[in-house]
């Protein structure tokens, strides 16, 4: 089917990133970035489903971080990012799998949403998380420094490119020397890992970057950041969206792009005429 700009059915770009995954506690992984996808659709008048999937939430106490949740848009379905391990567990699945903690695993991506966690370090001084998966590369290896956070994608939708779903930074070893460094988050909203005397780093709201992971001796992961839907539509086309959604609306050339930065229930709708 042949698709007319500015008539039905409308040529539609879109990027949907999940939640981020939440950082491990005590020598934590990372949390991975949230499922990310960008491509085109083309709509016809309808109601469409809109989902802006939350952060995971960040460890405490004898505990994974949390995964991130999904976002939805049409039948556009993005994972979100598996939470990082903690105290020498696997990092969780999801868009992008969240780090190792110690010598564990890290877990598994989603198929073409994103990219695996690191492992962990093991060792005095280098027994830290590995970096959670981004959208564009997996998750660092922890030591000293812990695992680097996977690097995002950018994308240039709005207009202007930037770099969203970055994964977080591993948590570092509190033995090594200088207290340890925690891993960097990746590019795009990822999280820095938790150093001796500082708290790990919530992943950047609307970026889907993971949380960094807590550093030896107890450290708490932090917050994945939330997901983002942004769709174009010509500037003919009109879209209306239910009660529950946040949103904003810009021209760009000859369309128009609208970010959806939050969602109260997943039962949220656009409204496209």
């Amino acid at each position: 089917m042949s698709t007319t700009f500015g008539a039905p059915p409308y040529a539609c770009e879109y990027l949907v990133i999940a939640g981020g995954g939440g950082g491990g506690w005590d020598f934590g992984g990372g949390g991975g970035a949230g499922g990310y996808l960008a491509s085109s659709i083309s709509l016809f008048g309808g109601v469409y489903a809109v989902t802006v999937g939350g952060g995971g939430t960040g460890a405490t106490t004898g505990q994974d971080g949390g995964d991130g949740t999904n976002s939805v848009f049409s039948t556009v379905t993005t994972v979100g990012g598996g939470g990082g391990g903690h105290e020498a567990g696997d990092g969780r699945d999801g868009g992008s799998g969240g780090g190792a903690s110690g010598p564990g695993s890290g877990g598994s991506e989603t198929s073409g949403q994103g990219n695996s966690g690191g492992v962990g370090g093991s060792g005095t001084g280098v027994t830290s998380g590995g970096g959670g998966g981004g959208a564009s590369t997996a998750g660092g290896t922890g030591g000293n420094p812990g695992g680097a956070g996977g690097a995002g994608s950018s994308s240039s939708i709005t207009g202007s490119s930037v770099a969203r779903a970055g994964g977080g930074g591993g948590g570092a070893d509190s033995r090594a020397a200088g207290g340890g460094t925690g891993g960097a988050g990746g590019a795009g909203g990822g999280g820095d890992g938790m150093d001796t005397g500082s708290a790990a780093q919530v992943g950047t709201t609307n970026t889907g970057g993971g949380g960094g992971g807590g550093n030896w001796d107890s450290g708490n992961g932090a917050n994945g950041g939330s997901g983002v839907v942004i769709f174009t539509l010509p500037a003919q086309a009109l879209a209306t969206f239910s009660a529950g959604v946040t949103q904003t609306s810009a021209i760009v050339g000859p369309s128009t792009v609208y970010t959806v930065t939050a969602t109260s229930t997943t039962d949220e709708t656009v409204t496209i005429s």
